[in-house]
């Protein structure tokens, strides 16, 4: 079966009114201040967290690349992600409560709730897009000519933590030939099929029933897959 394509970007033709003349109401809104690299690893996969949960019911179809509702209550059926998505709020200073819910009569099952306080909703529906836009732009974006190693050496760890946010709170699919993980959102699919190529893998996207499966090989792949996904820097330099 034969990969999906994946659709990036593509880049937006400039107002012809040169910006000193335009008129300051056609103006857009100043973009937000660029964040540390530090802060946009945590936020960008904060945000691939989000993207692994499936659409709220009640939201409709969405269409290609709209972003998601931020939900204030973020529900994760593994104490792993719930756990992990906690840690990078609370270092990006937004904290949140969390409740575990125990349902199910034969088979039981736990539900793990984050509850983002209403003074802080604000903050954290801001940096989980910006966090997003910005880490997908680092992934899906080419080479950067004259790049910095630490941007080089960032653009790796953002691949990684994609790949780690997917396989701690996407659907696992292990064969005896591919790791794989299923997800509800193509833009998520595309950033972890791209996020491979930068940690040296190939990976392949295809449709499923309802979802998109991301796969790797098994064996060497697969290995340098977990190695990376499982790494976190201890100490972060700074570009």
């Amino acid at each position: 079966m034969v990969a999906e394509p994946i659709l990036l970007d593509r880049s937006r033709p400039s107002s012809a009114l040169p910006a000193s003349t335009a008129p300051s109401s056609a103006r857009p809104p100043s973009a937000p201040p660029p964040l540390a690299w530090s802060t946009l690893a945590d936020a960008f996969e904060t945000a691939c967290l989000l993207r692994c949960m499936p659409p709220p019911a009640t939201a409709g179809h969405r269409h290609a690349g709209q972003q998601p509702v931020r939900p204030t209550t973020i529900e994760f059926n593994r104490e792993e992600a719930a756990r992990r998505t906690r840690q990078l709020l609370d270092r990006l200073d937004i904290p949140v409560r969390h409740e575990v819910a125990v349902g199910g009569l034969r088979r039981r099952y736990e539900l793990h709730r984050l509850h983002v306080g209403r003074e802080h909703r604000p903050t954290y529906a801001a940096i989980a897009e910006n966090g997003w836009r910005r880490g997908r732009r680092e992934l899906l974006g080419g080479p950067v000519p004259g790049a910095s190693t630490a941007r080089r050496l960032w653009r790796t760890r953002l691949a990684a933590a994609a790949w780690r946010a997917a396989l701690l709170a996407g659907g696992r699919h292990v064969r005896r030939h591919i790791l794989g993980v299923r997800i509800t959102d193509r833009e998520l699919g595309a950033v972890l099929v791209r996020g491979a190529a930068l940690l040296d893998v190939p990976a392949l996207l295809r449709p499923g029933t309802g979802c998109f499966l991301v796969s790797v090989a098994h064996g060497r792949d697969r290995d340098r897959i977990l190695r990376y996904a499982a790494e976190e820097a201890v100490q972060r330099p700074v570009a």
